[in-house]
């Protein structure tokens, strides 16, 4: 099987709701530092945003919005492969020969599936993509014959599904796919609630003081920040046991770069209020050429057609041969 020379990655966003801080220093900004260490390959899920209830034009122009920013955030289509995912038919196709080989009961195990389901009102149903979409997630990344899957690690049990899938599928039908690893990123993985400090930044979530969206005006990021929950010490250091305060230097830590003692060094004897004006400032303008990429791009749609167009033919260059290669194995072809 056809292997690219640098090992490949590939990794997923879903267009769920608004991309946030904890998107972009969890997952976006190192795959922008990335690019030139891996054979990488980033996909907008869309498909995946439709396991949940979901409005069609919220849908589409999230879809969009979040495609766009993955450009203004410094992914370069000359360096990478960026597409939305339903602009490639494979995935769906390959996922349903992988239905078919993949134990119901594995896909019951599933934590995330559990933690959804009861969650559930009373007499909501269970949507059946809200239990198989797991599968969809192998063959997004099968397909490419990516090695590295770069996950938080909420998502590494699905990356060990993917790995057990592709090895059952091998088993089966002889060396067809290769098995990914999922690559747990540590620093800056888990952005915390702002307004709660012990619940992760959601794309999802309906609390607006939680978490700070890429697109947030300045006077918002600064309001959000000086709201964020801390406690009633008085030292500023980077204790996991304070949450709120950990949240705040581990956001600074990684936007900024600067070590953890010169930055403890810098607020000895300062307060919170030192503390979260200076984040506001740094969060403030760090993002600040993101939005204006954004601003620019999304004020050229030709581009960004180009572009969505570009990104979907190149992702089927690639997984085309694939699941051609899957349908051969099975009898198909």
């Amino acid at each position: 099987m056809a292997v690219a020379t640098k090992a490949r990655t590939f990794s997923g966003i879903k267009p769920s709701g608004d991309i946030h801080l904890g998107n972009y220093l969890g997952a976006v900004k190192r795959w922008v530092d990335d690019q030139d260490r891996y054979d990488n390959i980033y996909c907008v899920v869309d498909l995946h945003a439709m396991t949940v209830p979901f409005e069609p034009d919220q849908l589409r122009r999230r879809q969009r919005e979040l495609f766009t920013i993955l450009f203004a955030a410094g992914l370069d289509p000359e360096r990478s492969i960026v597409f939305i995912q339903s602009h490639v038919r494979a995935h769906t196709e390959l996922c349903w020969i992988l239905n078919c080989v993949t134990p119901l009961g594995w896909l019951e195990r599933m934590t995330q599936y559990k933690d959804a389901v009861a969650k559930l009102k009373e007499n909501d149903s269970i949507p059946t993509g809200l239990l198989d979409y797991p599968v969809l997630m192998t063959g997004d990344i099968i397909l490419y014959d990516a090695r590295y899957v770069p996950v938080g690690e909420d998502q590494k049990q699905h990356v060990e599904l993917a790995r057990n899938i592709a090895e059952r599928f091998n088993r089966l039908f002889g060396e067809t796919f290769v098995v990914p690893e999922p690559v747990i990123q540590e620093e800056g993985a888990r952005i915390m609630g702002l307004d709660d400090p012990t619940t992760k930044m959601s794309k999802s979530d309906q609390f607006p003081n939680r978490a700070i969206a890429l697109l947030d005006d300045p006077d918002t990021i600064r309001r959000k920040i000086r709201g964020a929950t801390t406690d009633s010490l008085r030292e500023i250091r980077f204790d996991p046991s304070r949450p709120g305060v950990y949240n705040l230097l581990t956001i600074h830590h990684v936007l900024s770069g600067e070590p953890i003692a010169q930055i403890e060094a810098r607020y000895e004897g300062k307060g919170y209020g030192d503390l979260k004006r200076d984040l506001g400032d740094l969060v403030v303008e760090s993002l600040r050429p993101v939005q204006e990429r954004y601003r620019a791009l999304s004020g050229d749609p030709a581009q960004v057609d180009a572009l969505i167009e570009r990104g979907a033919e190149r992702a089927r260059a690639i997984a085309e041969p694939v699941l051609e290669r899957a349908k051969r194995a099975v009898g198909l072809v």
